[in-house]
Order: C-alpha cells, then sequence, then structure tokens
C-alpha cells in the first residue's frame, strides 16, 4: 500500500541542461560587466529615482543646494573677471589631487574645476539621505555617479587640462608619442599575459624574497618557509605569518631594506612563512576549512615538531589575518593552546561594514561572480585587480591615463607595485563560501561559522592580540577592523597606522612621514566605538613596527639558542632555499 499524501516526483531530465544553460549565461553576463550585476544595478537606480521622485523635501532641498551653487560659481566669476582675488568656491577632498598644480589657477581654468566639484558636491546630496531607500541601494548609486562623474572630469581632457597643455608646449608634443608608444607596449603585454614594464628590476628571489631561509614543509597548499637566525639567541616562541593568499606572501619581504620578515629575524625571533600555491582548474573544490587544515593548522604541527616548542606568535595579514582568527576560535574550542599570541594585520573578523568593497557583494553579483568562477574552476587575479582599481579609480585609472598616455611619464615601478602584479588565482569553493558566509551573512561575527560541523565564537579567544587598521584602506576599513573589541573580551592593542592597505602595513622604521595612534584595551575591559577609541588614543611619529616589536618582547620568554633549520627526524626535512617553489607559480 502506498500513502498517497507522500508525493514522488520523478527528477525532471531538463534539470541538469537548465542549470548548465544558466549557468552559461551568467557566466557571459559576468564577463562582459566584470563581475557586476546589471540586476542589482538597474535595482538600486529604481529605488533611488522611485523614492527620489515621492519626496518633495528633498526635490526641494536639491533646487535650492544647486541655486546655491550656481550663486556661489556665478560671485566667483564675477571676481575673476573683475581681477579681483576671489576666495574659492569650493575646495576639493584632501585626497583628491587633481587639481593641485598653480595651473589650475589660472582662468578659465579654475572656473572649471570649481564647477566640476560644486557638481560632484550636488550629486553628493542627490544620492543620499533620501528616506526609504536600502542603504546598499544607496551606496551603489552614489558610487556610481561619482564614477561617472569622474570619467567627465577636467583633469581627463586636452581641451580643459592646463597642465597637460604646458607639457604638450613643453615637449613639442613629443608626450603624446611617447604616451602612444607607452599605450601599444602596455598592450601588448597585456595580451601576452607579461607583467607591466619595469617589473622585471624585482625578480622573487633576486631582488625580493630574498631573506635567506629553507622550505621545511610542503603539502597540496603551501610551502612554510623557516627564515635562518641572524642572531646568537632568538625568543623561545616562534611566529607564524600567515599571509593573504589573494596575493603572494612577500609583500612582507619586500626589497632588504624594507622587509617586515628580515627585520622580524633580526630582532631575534625564529620566522615561518606559508607560501600557498597558486590554484588551477584542478584546484576548484579548496573551501575555507582545507585552507585552515591545510594552511596554519599544518604550519603549526610543522613548527611544533621542528622546534619542540609549546607556544607559537600568529600573526595573519588581511585574508590570511581573517583565517587565523577562524582557526585560533577553533582551537581555543577544542582545547588547542598553542596560540600565544595573535598579531592581525588590516584584517576583518567581522563583516557588518565592510566598505567600498561591500558594493560588489550582493546575492545577484555572487551569482554572476560564481557562475563565471564555475567553468574555470577559479577566478583570475586580474578580475579582482579590476574591482579594487575602480575603488580608487581617481588614482588608479584616470591619473595613470593621464600621466602615462598622455603627459608620456611613466611612474618608476616600485617593488610593492610589481608585487601588486603578481596576481594569484582564487578557487571557485573557498572564494564562493568566503563571501558569502562572512561578507555576506556575516557568520563569523554573528557566530555561525562552523568548522568540523561545529560552530566556532570569536569570544573564546583569549590570548593577547595586536591589532592594526590603516588610515586609508579600500580593502578592510580600519573601523570594521577595530569591531574586534566587541566579539572578543582579549587582551587588544589597537594600532591605527598612516597609509593605506599595503604600503601601511609596509612601514620600516626610518620611513618617512609615517605615524600612528595605539591604546590597549585591557583583558576584560569595556568596547570604545571607534570614534571614542580615536580620541584617547596615544598619537605617535614613526614605525608602528617598533611598537609592536616592543609588544611580541613583552608576551615572549627569555631568549635561548635558535632551533635547527628543519627536522628530517620529525619529516619536516629541508626541502629547498627560500623564496621555494610555490611564489614562481604563474
Amino acid at each position: 500500500m502506498t500513502d498517497s499524501s507522500v508525493s514522488t516526483t520523478a527528477p525532471d531530465p531538463l534539470d541538469g541542461i537548465a542549470q548548465m544553460l544558466d549557468r552559461a549565461s551568467a557566466g557571459a553576463v559576468a564577463q562582459m560587466t566584470h563581475g557586476l550585476s546589471p540586476v542589482t544595478m538597474m535595482q538600486a537606480l529604481l529605488d533611488w529615482s522611485a523614492h527620489l521622485a515621492i519626496s518633495p523635501g528633498k526635490q526641494l532641498q536639491l533646487a535650492s543646494k544647486a541655486g546655491r551653487k550656481f550663486g556661489r560659481i556665478a560671485d566667483y566669476t564675477a571676481r575673476r573677471i573683475g581681477r579681483n582675488v576671489a576666495t574659492p568656491a569650493i575646495e576639493p577632498l584632501p585626497q583628491d589631487r587633481r587639481f593641485a598644480d598653480p595651473a589650475w589657477k589660472r582662468m578659465p581654468f579654475d572656473l572649471m574645476s570649481q564647477a566640476f566639484l560644486l557638481q560632484q558636491q550636488w550629486w553628493h546630496a542627490a544620492t543620499t539621505g533620501i528616506g526609504g531607500m536600502s542603504r546598499h541601494h544607496e551606496e551603489m548609486v552614489n558610487f556610481a555617479a561619482r564614477q561617472f562623474l569622474d570619467i567627465f572630469a577636467p583633469s581627463n581632457f586636452l581641451a580643459t587640462n592646463p597642465v597637460l597643455q604646458g607639457r604638450i608646449i613643453e615637449t613639442g608634443g613629443k608626450c603624446l608619442a611617447d604616451g602612444a608608444m607607452h599605450w601599444v607596449e602596455d598592450a601588448q603585454r597585456l595580451a601576452r599575459g607579461e607583467p607591466p614594464v619595469g617589473a622585471e628590476k624585482f625578480q622573487v628571489g633576486e631582488q625580493v624574497a630574498i631573506t635567506p631561509g629553507k622550505v621545511v614543509f610542503r603539502n597540496a597548499l603551501i610551502e612554510l618557509i623557516q627564515y635562518s637566525p641572524t642572531t646568537g639567541t632568538v625568543h623561545p616562541e616562534p611566529v607564524l605569518i600567515v599571509p593573504a593568499w589573494i596575493m603572494k606572501y612577500y609583500i612582507l619581504d619586500l626589497s632588504p631594506e624594507n622587509s617586515l620578515i628580515r627585520w622580524l629575524v633580526s630582532e631575534g625571533y625564529t620566522v615561518f612563512a606559508i607560501s600557498w600555491h597558486n590554484p588551477g582548474s584542478a584546484d576548484r573544490d579548496l573551501d575555507m576549512d582545507a585552507y585552515r587544515r591545510l594552511g596554519p593548522m599544518a604550519a603549526l604541527d610543522a613548527i611544533t615538531a621542528i622546534t619542540g616548542t609549546e607556544k607559537v606568535h600568529g600573526l595573519g595579514y588581511c585574508l590570511g589575518g581573517t583565517l587565523l582568527a577562524i582557526t585560533a576560535a577553533a582551537m581555543a574550542r577544542d582545547g588547542d593552546e598553542r596560540l600565544a599570541s595573535l598579531t592581525l594585520l588590516a584584517a576583518q573578523t567581522e563583516f557588518s561594514e565592510p566598505g567600498e568593497l561591500g558594493l560588489f557583494i550582493d546575492d545577484a553579483q555572487l551569482n554572476l561572480l560564481e557562475n563565471m568562477m564555475w567553468g574555470r574552476g577559479y577566478l583570475d587575479s586580474t578580475q579582482m585587480g579590476g574591482a579594487f582599481q575602480i575603488l580608487r579609480s581617481n588614482d588608479l585609472i584616470w591619473s595613470r591615463i593621464l600621466g602615462t598616455y598622455l603627459m608620456g611619464e611613466r611612474e618608476p615601478m616600485t617593488d610593492l607595485m610589481a608585487w601588486n602584479a603578481d596576481g594569484t588565482r582564487m578557487p571557485y569553493a573557498m572564494h564562493s563560501q568566503y563571501l558569502r558566509r562572512l561578507f555576506l551573512s556575516d557568520d563569523l561575527a554573528e557566530g555561525r561559522f562552523k568548522v568540523d560541523g561545529r560552530t566556532i565564537s570569536l569570544a573564546a579567544l583569549r590570548q593577547p592580540c595586536f591589532v592594526v587598521g590603516t588610515e586609508r584602506d579600500h580593502v578592510a576599513p580600519w573601523r570594521s577592523v577595530h569591531k574586534l573589541h566587541g566579539l572578543t573580551g582579549a587582551e587588544i592593542r589597537f594600532v591605527l597606522t598612516s597609509g593605506g592597505h599595503n604600503a601601511g602595513i609596509v612601514s620600516e622604521p626610518g620611513h618617512p612621514r609615517r605615524r600612528y595612534h595605539v591604546a590597549t584595551r585591557a583583558q576584560d575591559a569595556p568596547a570604545l566605538d571607534p570614534d571614542a577609541w580615536l580620541e584617547q588614543a596615544e598619537p605617535h611619529d614613526g614605525s608602528w613596527w617598533i611598537e609592536w616589536a616592543a609588544w611580541l618582547g613583552d608576551h615572549s620568554g627569555e631568549r635561548k639558542a635558535p632551533p635547527s633549520m628543519g627536522n628530517a627526524q620529525a619529516d619536516c626535512p629541508v626541502l629547498c632555499d627560500a623564496p621555494g617553489h610555490y611564489v614562481l607559480e604563474r
């Protein structure tokens, strides 16, 4: 007898074909839009326009603002025509250097720049503060308006840029010919998949990533590098560096003069660093837990086997810091007490306010991104780099076009720029999980993130933490990084340093114009919000590295003789010289 209340439906034979067609279609759209969802953009524009249409008060306010701005530019123009010294109608934002050259003070170019800045300010008012709009849509429309306006900035065109006109006169037009040659050269290199001009001066293992060391462990995902000691004695607790796999590890080991790893070794620490494998199509199913198990957990096992130590200082940078925090929380849950301290550099653990990177993350956009990754099994570094360039289009797109292709001046290549061009790929499973579970759902901060099938909590962290945020971070905004204070009662020494996501971390002692603020929240003490923290934090000139060295020394034991390089008896023999093989994978 069958139970008529239970319906059994045979699988639809079209399910597989339908899914394949949908993936192909979404992937094609994603390729054309660089991962931006046109549906989300249309929803955002409709949300904005519809709510603005039913907001007569906002419309009246915008009309009034437009009238006042027209009056300001008219008054400024009248004063300039009358040859009077006129106070600018508007000043650019501190980070906007497009109109800094004195040539922009001359008529009529000053009128053009002033009108542009006033228009930019008006559009900011027009796309924000509209009742009823979703916050995500408001941020998207405001961002889109800025991007659109930036295309038509007077600095981008020959007819309206006095600096470019002066350059053409000065060189007799040669700058345009040089710029055209630069464009052809860059286009050819891009087509051939070659690094940018000048990157060849910074070869891995020759000019950068040259701190002496040995690869002492290797699995399918990491090579573990142990660095050779340069001091007669070392602190007993080694330092494990977990870098982000979104880029290669040697941002922390650039040129000898700005290598954090070399400097840390010279301070008397035994340093180990993970070098990640650059995944390909075969690695599509590597997920977040695979990165945890084969990454920091495997590295900790190797380090304790090599050194015999019971405690290890953990350092995580960017996405590597997020993974280290997840690893530490899982270890705390499981009673594993090997981590003596945590240092998190520009690493988020709470993602409710991820900054402008969140503009690219919602269900519709992740659907496109996942389908774009599905075919190849990974996300290419050029696609990620494009998103970061859009976030800083003035600095990374328009200023480059102006300087390189119109003025004919190439910016000198630096070790940091060469490293930035040495991209890596993201496997499908890991990147999808990371974006959905952390960015979109904020599972880690909300107590829903699971490791080995069981939930972990950052509240379980009791190790002292040294956390660094950077003032101009577009990837991990410092206020978001600061939110760790509300997730754990552990002691946190928080540093806010000048610079951005990369340059703020590569901040060696002696680097000019470096500064930072620092304050310590004692264990189980109340957490201050970011602005209150900044008010009470102590300002200092110089590099935060010195601050960190003192803190790390306070949480380390008495120095002793360095451990051996590798340990063949513990299945961790010396395999090859640093920087190893994985960092060279293209």
